[in-house]
């Protein structure tokens, strides 16, 4: 019998495990010492919420599904019925090919081929790879078609709160300094010591519902902006490299499969409706490629 999410890779490295999956090239699962980090789902389920899933050609919503490129409109399928938006891209539901394999690390591919609404032609490879300090996430883009095209990527994996039931006792800390002042559609962007979003300092997430991007990130000596959720027990890092200049935090308030037990901490190389504002949109030349990269800290326990 054929898993909803096929077929399963699975990478170790001492006591981290992780699940990369042949459906969407997606992350199920990686925990640390048997101890889960992200909300996954079973190899008996389909994803849901987005779970762990690549977006790409773009992340987030583009409202009615339609945006202009090279004075050229296009027109993509509405797969978010409800907002009336084409959301997370256009290979969350595609077969994924293992490219290189260790014990370690795995490399998946995926060849985007031209259709309605992007009729560009892509080559896709994401590597999962665990080393000492934690999970690390490498995607790349290269254009192998003949006419440029807009690109962006994400990813959204859940973070777990550790040995809390809900995210509400959890302590957040996001460095970010703006936020999107209307959550899922760009109207502009505000200071989060305007909103009751400022996360600058760590503190609990209480009862703040997040559907939110954030960007103005404050980054480390090595380009990386770090977001961490703890608990009394543990804390878990997720960081992003200067390609990431946005994060989306999502709480999963509407959605009963994730609400409030897991914290979405989505990087994001452009921010929800890019295709329509431009707000960085990677124009990617014949032959031109791109890289990101994000990961997981090992979980610090006390």
């Amino acid at each position: 019998m054929i898993a909803p999410s096929g077929e399963q890779f699975e990478i170790e490295l001492d006591d981290q495990l992780a699940t990369v999956v042949e459906v969407g090239g997606g992350l199920r699962t990686y925990s640390v010492g048997g101890r889960a980090v992200l909300d996954g789902y079973g190899p008996e389920e389909m994803c849901t919420s987005g779970r762990g899933q690549v977006l790409v050609p773009w992340p987030n919503r583009i409202a009615g599904g339609s945006y202009e490129f090279a004075s050229r409109r296009h027109q993509l399928p509405i797969d978010e019925v409800a907002g009336n938006t084409a959301i997370h891209g256009l290979v969350r539901w595609n077969s994924w090919r293992v490219l290189e394999r260790e014990s370690d690390r795995v490399v998946v591919g995926h060849e985007l081929h031209p259709q309605p609404g992007y009729p560009f032609a892509l080559a896709l490879w994401i590597e999962y790879g665990l080393a000492e300090d934690g999970l690390h996430v490498t995607t790349s883009a290269t254009n192998v078609g003949d006419d440029p095209c807009p690109f962006g990527a994400g990813a959204h994996p859940y973070l777990v709160p550790g040995n809390t039931a809900t995210i509400d006792n959890a302590v957040l800390r996001l460095p970010a300094r703006s936020v999107l002042d209307e959550n899922g559609l760009q109207r502009g962007w505000v200071h989060v010591e305007e909103t009751e979003l400022d996360f600058r300092d760590a503190r609990p997430v209480g009862k703040t519902a997040l559907d939110h991007c954030f960007t103005g990130l404050d980054r480390d000596e090595d380009g990386r902006v770090r977001v961490t959720l703890g608990s009394e027990l543990r804390t878990t890092t997720l960081w992003a490299d200067e390609a990431y200049p946005y994060l989306m935090l999502y709480t999963g308030d509407d959605r009963p499969d994730v609400r409030r037990r897991s914290l979405a901490v989505e990087p994001m190389t452009c921010p929800p409706q890019a295709f329509r504002s431009g707000e960085n949109v990677v124009v990617l030349e014949p032959g031109d490629s791109v890289t990101a990269r994000w990961g997981l800290g090992r979980v610090d326990e006390s």
